[in-house]
């Protein structure tokens, strides 16, 4: 028990890592040298980057919800893997993690919300970012999708070791 305590332990931190490399990473969408994010678009010009933030220049609300549920299943995970702690050791025996998989589960929908609207929306037809590709942070952000969304069906079916 002790063990599959610990890698639920580690697959969580794990999905809280590519979490924060997703959000923060600035390779959602890749066109040659050019990339952007949800934060800003750097273009290599001259042999050095320029970044432009993506929300001053263009009329783009979808990136900000996409940032929003972004930081929001950062937020949940965390709160989730404090659930999950402070339900390991105050929770009676045989008792399912219930709490914590609701909260990452919050943090699953956020993230397949987020990927799903920029999915959708960029790149916008008849620009210049039509032939590129979606990056590392983007397929990190699915990813993410599917390991928190196996962490928490796996909370709700754990159960406390009871006292036998």
């Amino acid at each position: 028990m002790l063990i599959l305590l610990a890698l639920i332990c580690v697959l969580h931190v794990a999905t809280i890592v590519m979490l924060f490399i997703s959000t923060i990473d600035s390779s959602w969408y890749i066109m040659g040298t050019n990339s952007t994010d949800i934060w800003k678009k750097c273009i290599y010009v001259n042999n050095s980057y320029s970044c432009v933030d993506v929300t001053d220049y263009e009329n783009q609300d979808y990136l900000r919800a996409v940032q929003a549920l972004m930081i929001l299943a950062v937020i949940f995970s965390c709160f989730s893997i404090f659930s999950f702690l402070v339900q390991l050791f105050t929770a009676e025996p045989r008792r399912r993690f219930f709490i914590t998989g609701g909260i990452h589960m919050l943090c699953c929908l956020c993230v397949m919300c987020a990927a799903s609207i920029y999915t959708a929306q960029f790149p916008q037809p008849k620009s210049q970012w039509t032939a590129g590709t979606y990056g590392y942070s983007y397929i990190l952000a699915w990813i993410c999708f599917c390991l928190s969304f196996i962490n928490s069906i796996i909370y709700c079916v754990l159960r406390k070791k009871g006292d036998d």
